[in-house]
């Protein structure tokens, strides 16, 4: 880690520096952290902000789609004059604007069984900002047998929720063990989400990516953070880790090759008796 700022660097994060939790130090150490975003839009657009700004430099946006108008709505990195480019590229021009400390290094796909233990490894944590169960299960399969971190947000309509997974704690299987059935949870296309619900949950993910960067504070390890903008209330769940979970439990695979990520997203080379249980 290289503790030599520059007279500008020193400016801009000045308001870090100055804060005996961060100083150079820290500063430092978000300058040197590789941060992946999966997913370019309404969670990834304020993750994708607030790394940039912290001084986060080097990050990794993964995502397949283009810029729609009605994006615009609540992915606030994105332009109107950026309609009809990649969410890539548009995240990269974003950020390059705000903060040119910062390396955006970009993937134009889907992340896949395919890609992901290609990707993945390369970051030192992960940010799931993704819209799909699938996707979700992937992640979190993928970096526990990495041992990488995951910041993990979710929204519906009013409501949003964020969780911690690290390699020590529970993983996302020993919260949801299994996803609901395919075609029963609606996305925002259908439903609508307001505006602002993925400012706030993308912000809760950026900062427990920043803190686990820093090594500082309680990051949301076995606590399902649920937040209602309806009435402003905010709920701690807490959840434990599964003696059967097939990716962290007593017995745990070491592969994700026997995992189809579409539907159920079962295990299914451990067994009969773990699948079933998935």
């Amino acid at each position: 880690m290289s503790l030599s700022l520059d007279a500008t660097q020193l400016d801009r994060y000045s308001r870090h520096i100055i804060m005996d939790e961060i100083g150079p130090e820290g500063q430092a150490a978000l300058l040197d952290g590789r941060v992946l975003v999966v997913g370019a839009g309404g969670l990834g657009a304020p993750v994708i902000q607030y790394l940039a700004a912290a001084g986060v430099g080097t990050i990794g946006v993964v995502d397949d789609d283009t810029v729609e108008r009605s994006n615009l709505q609540r992915q606030v990195i994105h332009a109107d004059s950026d309609v009809g480019i990649p969410k890539v590229e548009s995240a990269a021009a974003f950020v390059a604007d705000l903060n040119p400390d910062i390396t955006v290094e970009t993937y134009e796909t889907r992340l896949s069984k395919a890609n992901a233990a290609d990707i993945i490894p390369e970051y030192d944590l992960v940010v799931d900002a993704s819209d799909n169960f699938p996707t979700r299960y992937l992640v979190n399969d993928v970096c526990r047998l990495a041992e990488i971190p995951v910041s993990h947000g979710a929204i519906y309509r009013f409501e949003g929720q964020v969780t911690t997974l690290v390699p020590e704690g529970p993983c996302y299987r020993c919260l949801f063990p299994e996803p609901p059935e395919p075609g029963t949870v609606p996305d925002c296309a259908t439903t609508g989400v307001l505006g602002v619900l993925p400012g706030t949950v993308g912000c809760l993910q950026a900062t427990e990516a920043v803190k686990l960067l820093l090594d500082t504070g309680e990051p949301l390890v076995g606590t399902m953070l649920c937040y209602d903008a309806m009435d402003l209330s905010v709920e701690r769940v807490p959840y434990r880790a599964r003696d059967d979970c097939p990716i962290c439990g007593t017995d745990p695979i070491d592969s994700i090759a026997g995992i189809e990520y579409s539907g159920g997203c079962q295990v299914e080379d451990v067994g009969s008796d773990r699948a079933a249980s998935q």
